[in-house]
């Protein structure tokens, strides 16, 4: 029997791509291509960066190449963006601390995902513990380092949706006005669409593919764990309790936060991903294929806002109103 022929590698010499270098996508040419390590799949490529000295052509692996598309290059754009604007945050960031504590924390706040918190949380001050100035400033040094050191991940939102976002805060904080529910577009119909949109450019039972099916289950489940928890403002609290009525109810329909819920709390939970992921243990490797995918899903989503977010905020009636007051 004649040996079975090795399938084409993906990228083939001389190809133009995209490679990840550390956390950024860099222009790069393939130079030569050989099969993986033993032990290893996939294909290992010589890669020559746009604009860099030879001496920095290194051998990868195949999960740091992409291809040359429109897709990959607006993220690569994104991904500069995003190193340049943490470079202005750090500079901004020393430039605070010489003005003190209180400066570096109004300037370094997050006001898209802090504005739910704030809105239900109490005033309170905290004092450091400890037997004397020189305890209290080693404890504030170390929580300092533990802080830094956690995963970070930057998911920038497109204006038009932060637009969206201040729109449906004023709806529901001012103008005392509810999302529809259920909603007619849930978060299962977006997630399941962006899967049918991205499957094809995804070699069956490949690890890219695995890593999207994995971001889009944990995208679920963040989503129902943290619906009741940060995703909401105070006025909606009652209908998410009409809703957990509807979900113990015999209705087979709408059974879970996913299939009840849209796009207005998705894109809630989308600004505050970065503050839940710097909880996690995930190392940094995972961080950055996890910010790949995230980047991803977020440009798709961006470009539907009128197929998937309400219209119409709904007005409650005078019972809601009382209810939601008293809660």
């Amino acid at each position: 029997m004649a040996p079975q022929k090795q399938a084409q590698p993906p990228y083939q010499k001389d190809e133009r791509v995209l490679c990840f270098h550390m956390e950024m996508l860099y222009e790069a040419k393939i130079l030569d291509i050989k099969p993986a390590d033993a032990g290893a799949e996939g294909w290992q490529y010589k890669i020559h960066y746009k604009g860099w000295k030879s001496s920095w052509d290194d051998w990868v692996p195949q999960d740091r190449v992409r291809k040359f598309t429109d897709e990959n290059k607006d993220l690569a754009a994104q991904l500069t963006a995003q190193f340049k604007s943490l470079q202005a945050t750090k500079s901004s960031a020393k430039q605070s601390a010489k003005k003190g504590p209180r400066a570096s924390a109004v300037n370094n706040g997050s006001d898209m995902s802090s504005a739910r918190g704030s809105e239900e949380r109490t005033a309170g001050a905290t004092t450091a513990s400890g037997r004397g100035p020189r305890r209290a400033r080693d404890y504030e040094l170390e929580q300092e380092d533990n802080f830094h050191n956690r995963p970070s991940i930057k998911l920038p939102v497109p204006d038009h949706v932060k637009a969206l976002l201040v729109d449906d805060w004023e709806n529901v904080t001012k103008l005392q006005q509810l999302v529809p529910l259920p909603h007619a577009h849930p978060v299962e119909e977006i997630l399941n669409d962006y899967l049918a949109h991205e499957r094809p450019s995804r070699p069956e039972g490949s690890a890219s593919m695995d890593i999207l099916e994995e971001t889009m289950a944990g995208l679920r489940e963040y989503f129902d764990k943290a619906l009741g928890r940060i995703l909401l403002y105070r006025f909606e609290r009652a209908q998410y309790h009409e809703m957990h009525q509807l979900w113990n109810s015999a209705d087979d329909k709408h059974k879970s936060s996913v299939d009840t819920y849209g796009a207005e709390h998705l894109a809630r939970l989308l600004v505050s991903l970065p503050e839940l992921i710097a909880q996690t243990n995930m190392d940094q490797q995972s961080v950055n294929r996890l910010r790949e995918e995230l980047l991803k899903f977020t440009n798709w989503f961006s470009k539907h806002p009128s197929r998937y977010f309400s219209s119409v905020y709904e007005v409650p009636g005078p019972d809601y109103i009382e209810k939601a007051r008293s809660a």
